[in-house]
């Protein structure tokens, strides 16, 4: 039974050119997901109040996505090209029990 999980990654200072770089791979995972029914949201936070924040670029990502486990969403989260370019400082999974 899969449950969902969230996967929040907090983007290195001025990492927008890494982040425009390497998104087509990035969404094509997300893609995958979705494309199995397993993506509930995935988006980036917007360093600025801004729905384009130009060149301010973004602070981070979410993604809340199905998973059969924590061990498997952390091992789907850590081969995220993001990480391997350098784009996230940090990454963290937990567990997201979704009420609405």
């Amino acid at each position: 039974m899969s449950l969902f999980y969230v996967i929040q990654g907090t983007d290195v200072p001025d990492s927008l050119d890494r982040r425009l770089s390497t998104r087509p791979a990035h969404l094509a995972r997300l893609q995958a997901l979705r494309d199995e029914g397993r993506l509930l949201l995935a988006g980036p936070f917007p360093a600025i109040d801004s729905a384009d924040p130009g060149p301010a670029g973004f602070s981070g990502s979410l993604i809340v996505a199905a998973f059969e486990s924590l061990d498997d969403a952390r091992a789907w989260a850590d081969a995220d090209p993001y990480v391997a370019a350098g784009v996230y400082a940090g990454v963290t999974v937990k567990p997201f029990k979704r009420v609405f």
